[in-house]
């Protein structure tokens, strides 16, 4: 007796051949890209006008097809760094209840970092919370997320001080944090020792998107008498990061 819920196979074809009219971008037949999936043209013309009828996918003038308005209103309505929010959920709370840390995850908007994840013992205990903004020069999410911004976005970024001492291991000079900076994005990953709170110490390594982007970074967080040092952390922060990856997006990036 077959188990668990059939897939519609149609669909399934259907959708792959959208995925792979997209990937070509219109600059293939029809009949090329039946060739491809392994499917009769026939099939293949009925998938793509159906598509079409749907608003799926437009005709262009070169004969091709590109996405249509109803795919691209979809995209539009998607919040990128809450899909991998939500693909790291799983993951991260098994993370933070494996090691006891607390376990974050935050994205860039404007010039904050917002904490989109908080999980694991003494959660309740450090400052920050799910939906708050925080300064990002000074914590290890929001040192990854900086170094990994457009040089442009960068630059004005840094040139958009003061940065105040929110303890006194706090980097507030532009060019030190610029040269920190560069250190994160050299070494794939940042360290708040200290300079969000006395005695915090914070790992922080990125989520990479498919086309390189770096819109979200996960954390580990303890004090300074926690038994796990940094260069322990490290190894799990990243599996963990590649994890999620795999999750949002099928495969890893890094």
């Amino acid at each position: 007796m077959r188990r668990g819920t059939p897939t519609l196979t149609s669909l399934s074809r259907s959708l792959a051949m959208l995925e792979a009219v997209i990937a070509d971008g219109g600059a293939r037949s029809v009949a090329a890209l039946a060739r491809e999936l392994g499917v009769p043209a026939a099939t293949a013309h009925r998938q793509i006008h159906s598509l079409v009828e749907q608003g799926y996918l437009a005709r262009h003038g070169g004969g091709g097809h590109v996405a249509g308005p109803r795919l691209l209103a979809l995209l539009g309505q998607l919040d990128e760094k809450q899909v991998i929010a939500n693909a790291a959920a799983p993951v991260l709370h098994q993370l933070a209840a494996d090691l006891g840390c607390v376990v974050q995850l935050g994205t860039l908007d404007g010039d904050m970092v917002t904490y989109r994840i908080k999980t694991g013992q003494g959660a309740g205990n450090l400052f920050t919370r799910v939906g708050m903004q925080h300064e990002a020069y000074c914590s290890g999410i929001g040192k990854v997320l900086l170094a990994h911004l457009p040089e442009d976005q960068q630059q004005t970024y840094l040139a958009g001080g003061p940065f105040p001492a929110l303890t006194a291991r706090t980097i507030t000079d532009a060019r030190a944090l610029a040269a920190e900076l560069h250190k994160v994005s050299e070494q794939g990953h940042a360290i708040d020792d200290g300079e969000v709170a006395d005695g915090l110490i914070c790992v922080a390594v990125p989520v990479h998107q498919p086309d390189g982007r770096v819109l979200a970074a996960v954390s580990i967080s303890q004090s300074g008498a926690a038994v796990h040092p940094p260069a322990v952390l490290m190894p799990r922060l990243q599996a963990v990061a590649a994890e999620i990856e795999r999750a949002a997006f099928g495969r890893t990036f890094r």
